[in-house]
């Protein structure tokens, strides 16, 4: 690792203690004790190691790989509707296809707006792993019962300002998982806003609950206020910006990124990597 990448993960390390508050609930979310960061953020790097900064790196979203955002239709759409439901403490439910930009707009309002707390859930978690996840975005010990985390949880939220969480990629927890989502809000209703967000499979999957009249569904459909957010997709618009700021500019080789992007900024990312590289 280079002397300049390890300046530029102190700068974004910098940023992150300013964002949540304190290098003690910094060393909660990125797992690095708080006297390292301490260091680092001021500059005494002494001989840490390459695996405690890329550990940091990680945890405050530093990449090597650079690659330029773009403000797409969708972006600015996610942006609004997520800012409604933190000003107003609303639950909303917002669905769209894979590689749509979903998960760069929240992590984007989550990093510019205060007490916003963003969870990207994963198939394998449990009760216990999802409420660890979640104290550790809040900066808080991942210590107690079940029942207390949970306790520990909304005693957080009930004391913060317009508090926000948002759990991305939501349609991969569980049914007993998502439970939590209800008991949380049944506890903070009008006190806090929440966003889940997914592909329309948890549409899907919660309408399908209803029609089988599973444990939990109608009381998940009704806090949602009985409506999934669509987005509207990936444009040639969006493709043709995220091109031109990243680097390709020839109109001919935008046409073929347009045309192979199957409307998937993943895949439109992968293709403009390969025309830089010479390799398309």
């Amino acid at each position: 690792m280079t002397n300049l990448q390890k300046d530029q993960i102190i700068q974004k390390l910098r940023a992150f203690i300013d964002h949540v508050g304190s290098p003690e609930k910094a060393s909660n979310i990125i797992g690095v004790s708080n006297v390292k960061l301490r260091d680092l953020a001021s500059g005494k790097v002494g001989k840490t190691s390459d695996e405690i900064f890329l550990k940091v790196a990680d945890g405050v979203g530093w990449s090597s790989k650079q690659w330029n955002g773009v403000k797409t239709r969708d972006f600015q759409f996610i942006q609004n509707v997520v800012k409604f439901a933190q000003d107003e403490n609303e639950a909303l439910a917002i669905t769209g296809e894979a590689g749509s930009g979903k998960s760069y707009a929240l992590r984007e309002y989550s990093n510019n707006h205060k007490n916003v707390f963003l969870l990207k859930c994963g198939e394998h978690w449990n009760k216990r792993y999802f409420l660890i996840k979640l104290l550790r975005a809040m900066g808080k010990e991942d210590t107690g019962s079940i029942p207390e985390m949970v306790d520990t949880i909304v005693d957080v939220l009930k004391k913060k300002e317009n508090p926000l969480v948002i759990l991305d990629e939501a349609d991969k927890l569980s049914d007993p998982i998502l439970y939590f989502f209800i008991t949380i809000y049944n506890e903070l209703e009008e006190k806090v806003g929440f966003v889940l967000c997914a592909t329309n499979h948890l549409e899907k999957r919660i309408k399908r609950g209803l029609k089988l009249n599973k444990k939990g569904f109608k009381e998940i459909y009704s806090r949602i206020k009985r409506k999934f957010v669509e987005l509207k997709g990936v444009s040639n618009d969006d493709i043709y910006m995220i091109c031109q700021i990243n680097g390709v500019e020839d109109r001919g080789k935008i046409k073929k990124i347009q045309e192979d992007s199957e409307m998937d900024l993943r895949r439109v990312k992968q293709n403009v990597r390969a025309y830089l590289h010479d390799i398309a």
